[in-house]
């Protein structure tokens, strides 16, 4: 019985490897380990967001700002249109956008398109229209690249694999079997908030997001000026080995030795 069980669960480990993008200009083409479904994590996720805009809205901070948010749905918007690009199922993903009024510098968008930004990323860099295109875009092509699912899938596989055995080998009952899917969703959500994306997943965001930037009309050189505020808002970073994200310093290089690549891109996209 444990060599059948071993021998499912190799197998599930060998069909869990995809890309789940195509590559573009970009050209990330890493396959990925997703062994969780894209729905569960979808409905996580959407979970949470409904309940992070209840919270907002009672505390009213919630898209206080008209003008601010028709500026980031416009951007968005735009962004949005091109992540065909990458993969066509995105067009028809159930998008929303908002803006939360907080310091932070920061935005996010959850698995299944679900963006948030906060407006701390506006008042405090002073954002243009281009380097808030970046950063959404940014966010955008983590939600592309189901990063949020790959981290959770990597977690799961190491730290619940008894689980995983004990369902594939049907060894426990419907009712247990039912119980085990339960904490496997309530552990899958704190795994996903808790875990930041690794150096590798930034990377492959920054990429796909100076893409998705170009190809919407925005200046694929924003993304370095912006890089340069963040970099100075942060103050002393430690160096880039004891980090899970690229040095600012690294990101910048990297980002301004890609733009060039993505400026026809951004030629094109200005003349329509």
């Amino acid at each position: 019985m444990k060599k059948i069980v071993y021998a499912l669960l190799f197998s599930t480990l060998l069909t869990s490897c995809a890309s789940t993008t195509q590559s573009g200009v970009a050209g990330v083409q890493r396959k990925q380990f997703l062994m969780l479904s894209a729905q569960q994590v979808e409905n996580m996720s959407a979970q949470s967001y409904l309940q992070t805009l209840k919270e907002a809205d009672s505390k009213k901070t919630l898209n206080v700002n008209g003008g601010q948010l028709a500026r980031v749905r416009a951007i968005s918007n735009r962004l949005i249109a091109q992540t065909g690009v990458f993969r066509p199922d995105a067009l028809q993903w159930k998008w929303e956008v908002n803006v939360e009024q907080n310091d932070q510098v920061n935005a996010y968008c959850m698995p299944g398109g679900k963006i948030m930004v906060f407006t701390g990323l506006m008042d405090k860099l002073k954002t243009t229209d281009d380097e808030l295109a970046a950063v959404i875009g940014h966010e955008i092509s983590h939600a592309l690249r189901e990063h949020g699912r790959e981290r959770m899938s990597i977690a799961s596989a190491q730290q619940a694999g008894l689980m995983g055995l004990a369902i594939l080998a049907g060894a426990a009952s419907n009712k247990n079997a039912a119980a085990l899917g339960v904490q496997a969703a309530s552990a899958g959500s704190t795994l996903f908030f808790a875990l930041p994306n690794n150096r590798e997943q930034e990377r492959e965001a920054d990429r796909i997001g100076l893409e998705l930037a170009a190809r919407a009309g925005y200046n694929p050189n924003a993304a370095v000026s912006l890089w340069q505020k963040m970099s100075a808002q942060g103050g002393g970073k430690p160096p880039e080995w004891l980090s899970t994200h690229p040095s600012n310093e690294a990101r910048i290089a990297d980002l301004r030795a890609l733009a060039p690549k993505m400026m026809p891109l951004y030629e094109v996209a200005k003349l329509h």
